[in-house]
This record gives structure tokens, sequence and C-alpha cells, in this order.
């Protein structure tokens, strides 16, 4: 029987967080609930303990899948998570749960209402750096100017789409594709720019959820500088590929 509801989860050397009980977190709040789901971990590539911890957690606890991806970074693992989801509607969210499982119950009355894409919108970002919110302050401003993308908070890794919605945004990435290869860890900003430029595009209903977001220690992916250049040229990037009608619906 199709679930519901399927989690997906990237995982990169996540073996502080997955110690801290992270998974444990997302199980206590599906456990209860009165619709079927999945959560799939995909490992990309790690070097730690993640794989290990991973597969001793599914073990004991059913609905829980490890799939083993090569290192290519947060997009196209994503992406391959969003291929082997099997549900009706596919969230993707952080393995560090800075925005808690418990928020998917605010999108629910979106989803119900036939919304095909609901995002997270963080407010406030307590505990976060400084520099962190400069530099979100500075990618909207540049965001709105280039791409015309109406929204408050592009970049929360909280992030729900219907099946068909999902299919019809992600075979039309022209960045961020599942057989990208990546040499680092990092997140790459232009990754939700894409998708939800494509959205935008196709016309799908889109709606963004303030959710609740913690930050829990400066993140090992963080680097100012180069996230910004990153951040800057997927956003250039993207806008590039509107020009030259590679969107085109």
């Amino acid at each position: 029987m199709r679930p519901y509801l399927s989690v997906v989860i990237p995982a990169f050397n996540e073996e502080i967080n997955l110690k801290r009980g992270v998974l444990d977190s997302v199980y206590e709040y599906l456990k209860n609930k009165n619709f079927s789901w999945e959560v799939i971990v995909l490992d990309d590539g790690s070097s730690d303990g993640t794989i290990s911890y991973v597969e001793k957690f599914t073990k004991s606890h059913k609905n829980f899948f490890l799939r083993r991806e090569p290192h290519r970074g947060k997009g196209g693992t994503i992406m391959a998570g969003v291929e082997a989801a099997g549900g009706e509607y596919i969230l993707f969210t952080d393995m560090d749960q800075s925005t808690p499982m418990d928020q998917f119950d605010k999108f629910l009355p979106k989803l119900e209402k036939g919304y095909d894409v609901a995002i997270g919108s963080r407010t406030g970002r307590p505990g976060q750096p400084l520099i962190r919110k400069i530099m979100a302050y500075g990618f909207v401003i540049l965001r709105t100017l280039i791409l015309r993308l109406p929204y408050k908070d592009t970049q929360c890794g909280f992030k729900v789409f219907s099946s068909q919605a999902a299919k019809d945004i992600f075979k039309r990435m022209q960045i961020y594709r599942m057989n990208s290869v990546s040499k680092m860890g990092s997140v790459t900003a232009g990754f939700d720019l894409e998708v939800l430029y494509i959205a935008r595009k196709l016309g799908l209903k889109v709606a963004e959820v303030p959710v609740e977001w913690y930050e829990y220690g400066q993140r090992k992916e963080v680097n100012p500088i180069m996230d910004s250049i990153e951040g800057l040229r997927g956003l250039l990037m993207v806008r590039i590929n509107a020009i030259k009608g590679k969107y085109k619906v």
C-alpha cells in the first residue's frame, strides 16, 4: 500500500546528530499519526559512523530505510530520495532537525486545501550567528531582484511536495541533477532556488508556512565567504538558464 508521507533525510557525516537522538524524535512524531509513512535516510558518502548507526536504527524501527549513495552533495542526494520515495507527499528535512518533525502538523491544512508545495519559513532564527543572519538578509535582496521569487525564506530545509509536483519539478532541474558530483558536503543554496523557480514556472500552488527553527551550534558546513559565493553562483545560473529558456513548460 502506498504511504501517505515519505520523509527524505540526506545524511553526510551526521554521527554527532544521530547520537543526539534526531531519528528517535522523527520516529516519536510519526509512530502515532493516523496516516501511513516511510522514512528514507540517504547517506551521501559519509566517512564517519553514520552508516553503521542508521543501519542499526532501521533494524529496530519499522518503516525506516537506509540508502547508500555516492557523495554528490545535498541536492543530488535529495533527488535520489525523491526518486525512491513512494508516498503521496514527499517531505525533505535536515538530519539535525533544526526544524522539528512535528512542524509537519502545520503543513497538513495546506495539503488538504490542494497546495502542491509547502515550504517552511523561519522567523527569528534563535541562536544563529550574526554573520549567518547578515548573509541571509543579503541573499533575500539578491534573489528578489534577480529571480523575483516572492518568498521570505527559500532556504529552510523543510519542504513538502505532492508526488506529482516533485516529479514535474525535479525532471526539469538543470544545475542540480541526481548524478551530479560534489567534492564537499556544503549546502548549495542554488538547489532550493532552482526548485522553487521551476515550481513557479509550472504554476504550482506554493504555500509558505511559518515554522520553528533552532540553531544547534555552528554548523560544520558553513563557510561564510565560500557559501556566499556559491549562493550567488547558483542564483545567477538559475537566471541564465531561465533566459536561455531551459525551464519552459
